[in-house]
């Protein structure tokens, strides 16, 4: 493999000197200017395993020919024989390298395993178990623990150059009680992706769903630009549990945010409104929802995140749903150090975090050591045991902001990716 790419990159270097009589025989068409292959190529250039042209340079607003294209690819194939490259890294270059696999066959080197019209339909997933038990102070009675099993797929089928359709499938276990559920569909949407634009149709994530929106909701969305992005969506979402019926009732639901990306630091804005008849029932035993029996929630957020170099970084917001009587902010703060790469076993990383989360904004939490409606300090750690394979562990030592109550939870997690 590696004699065929270095006999590949002499042609290639051989051609490119000719450049002037290659170009009135080139046989091959131009790259669209708004193919995917473009924001592929320049992640792979900011990460380091793609050098661009002979000069070293990717000439990001150059239409290039799939000629062009597969010569980089073809470089960055063999310099991935020497150097580490990362899981993520590594996944758009067997894309490109699907995509490009006739022209890197004409510069001689055999892409194995890969057809160019294999991969329309991709499978990812993961098979995962959990653990948790949380521990009251001064209250044996309400001690519990959780053993679950998920297990999840992710299809993704390619369209055409611009257009996907994702999903997600749930099947989840109680290892406790010895109980299992369907396979249910969690999400489903139509995402199209072009230059500085993008969209989403369907039942998906909103933004904020790392920390105080970790649900789905049926709508759009669409989004602008990439160093200063703004997204917008609107749609229906289950909101809150009426207490009578237990039942979710289902409220109209926008939301807009506003995001710049300065390198190592980013910053943002969010706005999230909610409306239905229902959101004033009590998200907590404590919490009235909002002012005045009103059935609006109205959510502010501003976040950020520094990256320090490639092992430190830290990352914050605050959040206020203005229409609530209390239990009304929530914030967090939090500084990681590096992280496990599920692709790369041995890797590692560990986290400290501050949080105090208002039950009546952190509408959908998403943190498994700090619940909605508790305060408290939180650490945690991860590790690659293999290839694919990886733990995590957290701790939280926390109160309730209704009464100070003092709680823990122990939470461990077991991921096998596929």
């Amino acid at each position: 493999m590696k004699k065929t790419l270095v006999s590949a990159l002499t042609t290639a270097l051989v051609v490119g000197a000719a450049s002037t009589t290659f170009a009135a025989a080139n046989p091959f068409s131009d790259v669209p200017a708004d193919h995917w292959a473009y924001d592929a190529v320049a992640q792979l250039a900011q990460d380091g395993v793609i050098t661009g042209y002979g000069d070293g340079t990717y000439k990001g607003q150059k239409q290039i020919t799939r000629y062009e294209m597969a010569v980089m690819v073809a470089r960055a194939m063999a310099k991935s024989q020497n150097v580490t490259v990362s899981g993520n890294d590594k996944a758009l270059l067997d894309k490109l390298a699907a995509e490009f696999g006739d022209e890197l066959n004409n510069l001689g080197v055999r892409v194995a395993n890969l057809e160019k019209n294999a991969d329309k339909v991709k499978w990812n997933g993961t098979a995962e178990y959990t653990a948790k038990r949380h521990i009251e102070e001064k209250s044996v009675d309400k001690d519990e623990t959780t053993n679950t099993l998920l297990f999840r797929l992710e299809p993704s089928a390619e369209v055409n150059n611009n257009w996907h359709v994702n999903a997600r499938l749930d099947a989840t276990a109680d290892l406790r009680a010895d109980t299992g559920d369907n396979v249910t569909l969690k999400r489903i949407w139509a995402q199209g992706d072009y230059t500085n634009f993008s969209t989403k149709l369907g039942k998906f994530a909103p933004i904020d769903d790392d920390s105080i929106f970790d649900t789905t909701f049926s709508g759009a969305e669409v989004s602008f630009g990439k160093a200063l992005k703004l997204t917008a969506g609107a749609g229906r979402i289950a909101s809150a549990k009426d207490v009578k019926s237990a039942k979710y009732d289902t409220a109209n639901y926008q939301y807009a945010g506003l995001g710049y990306d300065f390198g190592k630091l980013s910053l943002g804005a969010d706005y999230h409104h909610l409306n239905s008849a229902t959101v004033k029932a009590d998200y907590g035993e404590e919490a009235t929802y909002a002012k005045n029996a009103t059935d609006e929630a109205n959510i502010w957020m501003a976040k950020g995140a520094y990256k320090f170099d490639k092992n430190w970084a830290v990352n914050g917001y605050y959040a206020e749903n203005h229409d609530a009587d209390a239990y009304q902010k929530a914030a967090a703060a939090e500084l990681d150090y590096k992280g496990a790469e599920q692709e790369n076993k041995g890797t590692w990383g560990a986290w400290v975090a501050y949080r105090h989360l208002g039950n009546n904004v952190d509408l959908f939490n998403t943190y498994d050591a700090i619940d909605a409606g508790q305060k408290g300090w939180e650490i945690g750690g991860n590790y690659t045991l293999f290839k694919n394979v990886v733990a995590q562990a957290r701790y939280g030592r926390n109160k309730d902001l209704g009464d100070d109550h003092k709680a823990q939870n122990v939470f461990g997690r077991v991921n096998f990716f596929f």
